[in-house]
């Protein structure tokens, strides 16, 4: 594997603006361009193209992101510098591959811009990836995997960044565990009414969700590209919850606050159900509110179509930056939402 810093250590060998890139299955929410290039901002975003050959071309703007480079399943590269990366990737053996790039890193405002997957001399482009299950991830600093590589619990800002690997937390783990694509609309700090300790009143996890990257007001696409997931996944709460309230807040006392907590999530959920009627919903929690979020079920179960479902989870070390999940962690989650999904009857149908 190959660390690229910029100025960029592998180079073209055709002019990109001679190629055209190979079909591209993308994996998650991103602004398709008048250029063709694609610009991404939600954590966990990736891209894959398949081809019939022995190497392929990657360019890609990584800004502030850093990006993992694959071909079928390995990784090949990493990119950790910001700017213009063109990686071109020689000698594998003569066949069908399938090349991947995810971001890893998570970036509130901006984002990356992917060039695209382009054949070198003799490639054949072949149909991208595209998987029978669909599941939608929605969530806070956990699902983001939130400083998941660090060594300890105390970092700085730039360790935070550089030691979170979405494409390790649970929610990647579950999708392919599943053979699942997936989509991840999480935001680290956010909650359903209130974020961490207070911080940015009026700005929540349901007003963001509307957004084609999380750092920009522009609406969802219409149809949102055709995605339709079976499932959807929610963890959301810890960060309404972990901080006291203080003066000024919208919410005279805790009693109030999970009221209206509650009351947001039922509306939120009903409003996914009204754009994704096919889909299933798993609503996860920890201790102090997972009883909030099994009262936020039974009242959606009043009347939805299907049953919503909860998962309970605890018991985790805590030894990533900030007092988060670690890798360890990650992976314990990620078997306990797995063992609940199988337990959603006709999830898949």
């Amino acid at each position: 594997m190959i660390r690229l810093f910029l100025p960029v250590l592998a180079t073209l060998a055709i002019p990109l603006a001679a190629q055209a890139p190979l079909p591209v299955h993308v994996g998650g929410r991103a602004v398709h361009e008048a250029d063709g290039s694609w610009r991404f901002g939600w954590p966990g975003v990736y891209f894959e193209s398949r081809f019939r050959g022995t190497g392929i071309t990657v360019a890609v703007d990584t800004r502030t992101e850093f990006l993992r480079v694959s071909v079928d399943g390995e990784e090949r590269a990493r990119l950790v510098r910001p700017g213009s990366a063109q990686l071109t990737i020689t000698g594998l053996a003569p066949g069908d591959h399938v090349v991947r790039l995810d971001k890893l890193t998570e970036s509130q405002e901006g984002g990356g811009r992917f060039l695209g997957f382009l054949p070198i001399a003799g490639d054949v482009a072949l149909p991208p990836p595209a998987r029978a299950r669909r599941i939608e991830f929605i969530g806070d600093s956990y699902t983001v995997g939130y400083g998941n590589a660090a060594h300890g619990r105390t970092c700085t800002r730039a360790e935070v960044h550089d030691t979170t690997d979405t494409s390790r937390a649970w929610a990647p783990l579950v999708a392919a565990r599943l053979e699942a694509d997936y989509r991840i609309n999480a935001y680290s700090g956010i909650g359903v009414v209130r974020n961490y300790n207070g911080a940015m009143p009026g700005q929540s996890l349901p007003t963001l969700y509307d957004r084609m990257l999380p750092g920009e007001t522009a609406p969802l696409e219409p149809d949102a590209a055709g995605w339709r997931p079976q499932l959807i996944v929610i963890s959301l709460g810890g960060n309404d919850f972990s901080t006291p309230l203080h003066a000024g807040e919208a919410w005279a006392s805790q009693e109030a606050l999970r009221a209206d907590w509650r009351a947001h999530y039922v509306a939120f959920v009903r409003r996914l159900m009204a754009r994704q009627p096919q889909a299933r919903f798993l609503l996860m929690g920890h201790d102090p509110f997972f009883a909030d979020v099994e009262t936020v079920a039974a009242e959606l179960n009043r009347d939805a179509a299907r049953p919503v479902a909860t998962l309970h989870y605890g018991g985790l070390e805590l030894t990533g930056c900030d007092w988060h999940p670690s890798l360890a962690d990650h992976r314990a989650i990620a078997e306990l939402v797995t063992g609940a999904i199988g337990r959603i009857e006709g999830v898949w149908q």
